[in-house]
């Protein structure tokens, strides 16, 4: 039986009196601080190393493996997710945040035990990504091979 036009209507005002208004602007300012915050520090971090004399393709490297520890550091200390909670895409876009989202399930599953609680929700989220890169990447390596096409190395 489908609703009248009138009950459609008072449907719909309902609908809108109590849907809460997202605040776009707050959250848009947000995730551009806290981001922008974020890849600072390790926009900062990466200067110190190269400052210091390290090679530019190490102190990268290097600077990687620093933002995923300290978004993995701060998801196990319960503080990373409240910082998302705030910043939304601001703190899921950069590399911490795909730290946190390895490490977040890993976390909520521990009292199940190392391996059916940590080993297999560990990449119940990030594996998808994870498998669909190696996946890619093989095809386009293949890809790349049967067509005799020359595969560009770093500068």
């Amino acid at each position: 039986m489908r609703a009248s036009a009138d009950q459609a209507r008072m449907y719909q005002s309902l609908v809108k009196r109590h849907t809460p208004r997202v605040p776009v602007l707050r959250n848009t300012v947000l995730a551009f601080v806290i981001g922008g915050a974020i890849c600072s520090l390790g926009q900062i971090f990466m200067n110190r190393l190269l400052r210091s004399g390290m090679p530019p393709e190490r102190a990268g490297a290097l600077t990687a493996v620093a933002v995923i520890f300290g978004g993995a550091a701060l998801t196990a200390l319960g503080v990373y997710d409240e910082i998302a909670r705030l910043a939304g895409m601001g703190a899921s876009l950069p590399v911490s945040g795909f730290s946190n989202a390895v490490v977040a399930p890993a976390m909520e599953f521990r009292r199940e035990g190392w391996v059916l609680g940590v080993g297999t929700r560990m990449f119940s989220i990030a594996g998808p990504v994870i498998a669909f890169g190696v996946i890619a990447s093989a095809l386009v390596g293949a890809i790349y091979l049967l067509l005799g096409l020359h595969i560009p190395r770093g500068t």
